[in-house]
């Protein structure tokens, strides 16, 4: 049942959740140079943030929702504040084959970070609408590639197909109907990669597309900033199990937490909610601390497992 929005706002002043971190909590800072793609056929992913990762995927690089800037906010003296440091600066990221823009929520597509990568000779692939965006920012337009749903590009051999997602679009009062949003499917000659975007549930949507796709090594899916009264538009950690199952994942990497403060739970609600069910459904789960690379099929940084004792409980928020 959808929480009225009158003790939303009651709850958002009142609520005694520990939102941000008392205490700055570690994060790794990459050395550039080992970003950069070996010549294996390898799958590689380093958290730098929210749902900002670079994936290698058989030798190729890609950026996704990039925000490294130290607020996801239209204004640079108000607004949400990063919890820590980024792990690394856009100027130290090795050449990129594409950077991936799932919609244009200041959480996921960040004016002062496009700017700094924007003269980049790399391609940006976005939904249909949030190209407008890049342009006015610095990208060339033919370095930019906006996809529908189901629509698909190739860049140096790795296919990106925009895939379904219930979300919604907008920067500002005068934009929400102007852009689209999506998931996203990456395939290259050996590994695949889902990628959530921000979305809610959709049953049929998500079992699409594992089954067009027929499933992928690894996928990543928002578990943070959600609400259950806001079903319809994010995921939360419940609701991320079951997409990650649906569109036939094998491992599942938690993003969209641990940055921002953006809901009414605890900071770190989510992953110990998560830590929680994969162990008792025997989800295959990994989640390294922030910049650290990791190219394991699993594997939970043991900073996050110590954070479990602060869960009030594992139905804290839990869906009705």
């Amino acid at each position: 049942m959808a929480v009225p929005s009158l003790d939303l706002a009651w709850h958002y002043v009142a609520g005694g959740e520990e939102r941000e971190p008392r205490e700055p909590f570690p994060i790794e800072r990459p050395v550039p140079a080992e970003l950069a793609p070996g010549r294996g056929e390898a799958l590689r992913v380093t958290w730098l943030g929210h749902s900002t990762t670079l994936l290698e995927i058989d030798g190729r690089l890609i950026l996704t929702d990039p925000v490294l800037g130290p607020r996801a906010s239209p204004v640079s003296w108000m607004g949400p504040k990063r919890f820590h440091p980024a792990p690394i600066e856009p100027e130290q990221l090795p050449p990129l084959d594409a950077i991936l823009v799932s919609h244009d929520h200041y959480d996921h597509l960040d004016f002062p970070t496009i700017l700094r990568l924007a003269a980049r000779d790399t391609i940006w692939i976005t939904a249909l609408g949030v190209g407008a965006h890049l342009e006015a920012w610095g990208v060339r337009p033919e370095r930019i590639v906006e996809l529908d749903w189901w629509g698909s590009t190739e860049v140096a051999g790795l296919e990106v197909t925009a895939t379904p997602a219930r979300h919604f679009q907008g920067r500002g009062p005068h934009s929400s109907s102007m852009t689209h949003w999506a998931s996203w499917a990456l395939r290259g000659p050996r590994h695949s990669v889902w990628f959530s975007g921000d979305t809610g549930r959709w049953d049929e949507g998500f079992a699409e597309i594992g089954e067009r796709f027929g499933g992928f090594d690894l996928s990543l899916v928002e578990i943070g900033a959600w609400h259950p009264a806001w079903g319809q538009i994010h995921l939360g950690p419940e609701n991320a199990l079951r997409v990650h199952h649906q569109v036939r994942a094998k491992t599942l990497m938690p993003v969209h937490w641990g940055t921002f403060n953006l809901a009414l739970h605890a900071w770190d609600q989510p992953i110990c909610h998560l830590l929680d069910l994969a162990e008792a459904t025997g989800v295959q789960l990994l989640s390294p601390m922030m910049g650290v690379t990791s190219h394991r099929e699993s594997g939970v940084a043991e900073f996050w497992r110590r954070r479990r004792t602060h869960l009030l409980g594992p139905g804290a928020l839990a869906p009705a």
